[in-house]
């Protein structure tokens, strides 16, 4: 007899935390303890990524549910003996439950879930679960009762936009496709989600892959296309693998095939790993690997909607694009039409990293406002130190200050502060965060991730990455602040493609918002936030040493004297500035100046 269903958090995040050692030791109980009567499944992310592995454990009998956080091994023990065993829930470690008396209840009061609705709720690798959830309801009721313009036309009623980015309608983009008279029509799922914080289109692929699945036969259907591909990047193994059972499951049950559900639309679909080029996440660059040529851009028009894989016309969204589209279809477009703003309809997935409480995942209405998010859903800023930025869009998204916080997420107003969208990464920094460093990374990264094809991203994004370098060791020099903006628009108006247009957002906005560090790096030879190793010093502060000398021991390079009688000091000229001693000094002894 069954008592309890236990349920392991089997996303990536959780596995990186140790959940396969947790299912195991779950394992474990149940095949010892076999009066227990645990029904052992895995399922996706559930968002709560700060605190993985996460363990579900549903009584059967009162239905209720209690979701545990950080569960090892043996926190599984004492869990399993006093909830199992005794039927004493452990709260202390409870971060949900159907009693609503879990510790972080409150990070998913300000959200709504459509795309995320099943991830975490659902074994990813059932086609029953995605069934009993109404799965593929949404795909019957198009093949059996709407025209292919009644597709369109609901969604473009929804007013769902491209979440990939660009946020160009998505009724209307299928409608271009739809219009095109060829024999062969394509429709592509980009999955190369390469930018740096981004992971919501992994968790859904990870964690619902059915539902992306669904999205596009439907799209399929409506553009008259009969075959298509998936294009995921290589990176993302367990996501691969569970794409590939969810396309097997739906071959096996007539989802994909032949003569869908007995009718005369047919449709399959193939998965297509790519290399992690970041530019591959472009349109035409991402059609031209798929063809087996180099991840380059193209010139358009042509559109994909009138020449894309070989020359047939081809309709490409992104993962949270096709995850929306059954939900849209099932529960009618004024449902999906009534969240959000006047431009902007829906929901979005966000993934929450950098200096913030609650790591992780969120589906919230757009219009809500950055501060919201920050300070309710992520729980503010770690170590409850000062907000400094937040990065909206991955690398070619813009930094956003303090004083924008109450912007109100969607499409133009994020656009109006300098930064973008994107495919809804955010990276949120704290006060010692250097806003230069920071536009020397992300340009780092667009210089590296550049095809090269147009001469101003190849050479501008590396001349912008030189200065940058330049400034933050100290070497600065009075003209470069205009330079850098100089350069910018230059290459924002003379590249081909997004990556290129958009590559100096980062720069633009931290010398728009944060110039007074620009200037104290270049006239004062100076780091305000202390993170440049060239323009800071690392010094002991002999009144709050305590001779412990565990910043000695953790010196990489013994730059570090002291003892029990002295209090201890750092030999400058050979120190790496590495800053370990910095970290690890319980009595913040070491500072920087």
């Amino acid at each position: 007899m069954s008592n309890y269903k236990v349920v392991v958090g089997m996303g990536s995040c959780g596995i990186a935390a140790g959940a396969h050692s947790v299912y195991k030791k779950i394992q474990d109980t149940a095949k010892d303890k076999p009066e227990l009567g645990i029904i052992l499944e895995e399922t996706g992310c559930i968002g709560m990524c700060y605190r993985e592995p996460l363990v579900e454990i549903e009584d059967l009998k009162s239905k209720k549910k209690y979701l545990y956080g950080g569960v090892d091994e043996k926190r599984w023990e004492k869990i399993s003996a006093e909830h199992l065993i005794k039927g004493e829930p452990v709260k202390k470690w409870i971060v949900k439950s159907s009693e609503k008396d879990g510790t972080d209840e409150d990070i998913f009061k300000k959200q709504f879930r459509v795309v995320l609705s099943r991830t975490g709720h659902i074994n990813p690798e059932s086609i029953d679960e995605y069934l009993k959830t109404d799965g593929y309801k949404a795909l019957k009721r198009v093949l059996k009762e709407m025209k292919r313009e009644d597709v369109i036309d609901e969604i473009k009623k929804s007013g769902l936009r491209g979440r990939g980015g660009a946020g160009f309608p998505t009724g209307l983009k299928w409608e271009f496709a739809s219009r095109e008279k060829n024999d062969k029509k394509y429709i592509v799922c980009n999955a190369d989600e390469g930018d740096p914080g981004a992971f919501m289109d992994r968790a859904v692929l990870e964690g619902d892959p059915h539902s992306v699945i669904e999205g596009m036969i439907i799209g399929a259907y409506a553009i008259g296309a009969d075959e298509g591909y998936v294009y995921c990047r290589a990176e993302y193994p367990l996501a691969i693998k569970r794409l590939t059972m969810a396309i097997e499951q739906a071959e096996k049950m007539n989802f994909l095939g032949d003569k869908i559900l007995q009718t005369e639309f047919s449709f399959h679909l193939k998965i297509k790993q790519g290399a992690g080029a970041f530019v591959c996440g472009e349109e035409t660059a991402l059609i031209a690997s798929i063809e087996g040529k180099r991840g380059m851009p193209r010139i358009r028009p042509p559109f994909p909607a009138q020449k894309g894989l070989w020359k047939k016309p081809t309709n490409i969204n992104n993962v949270e694009t096709f995850a929306n589209i059954a939900w849209i279809i099932y529960n009618g477009y004024e449902k999906y039409a009534s969240m959000g703003t006047k431009n902007s309809k829906g929901t979005k997935v966000f993934s929450l990293s950098g200096k913030i409480k609650r790591t992780g995942l969120a589906e919230v209405p757009m219009g809500i406002s950055l501060r919201e998010i920050i300070f309710e859903i992520a729980g503010g800023i770690l170590d409850d130190k000062k907000f400094k930025a937040i990065q909206v869009g991955g690398p070619s998204g813009g930094c956003i200050p303090e004083k924008l916080l109450d912007t109100p997420v969607d499409y133009d107003s994020l656009n109006a502060t300098g930064a973008i969208m994107g495919s809804g990464g955010m990276v949120i920094m704290d006060e010692n965060s250097c806003m230069v460093d920071v536009a020397r990374y992300f340009l780092n990264f667009t210089q590296n991730e550049s095809c090269g094809k147009c001469t101003f991203c190849r050479i501008g994004t590396k001349r912008m990455h030189e200065i940058l370098s330049r400034i933050t060791q100290g070497k600065g020099r009075e003209g470069d602040i205009e330079k850098l903006e100089e350069i910018a628009h230059m290459v924002a108006e003379s590249s081909l493609c997004g990556l290129g247009q958009t590559a100096p957002n980062p720069v633009l906005t931290t010398i728009k918002y944060f110039r007074d560090e620009y200037e104290a790096h270049i006239k004062e030879k100076r780091c305000p936030a202390g993170q440049c190793k060239e323009l800071i010093t690392l010094k002991i502060d002999k009144e709050k040493c305590i001779k412990c000398g565990i910043c000695a021991k953790n010196c990489p390079v013994e730059c570090i004297r002291g003892s029990k009688e002295n209090p201890y000091e750092i030999i400058q000229e050979k120190c790496i500035k590495c800053g370990n001693c910095k970290t690890v000094c319980p009595t913040k002894a070491v500072i920087v100046e």
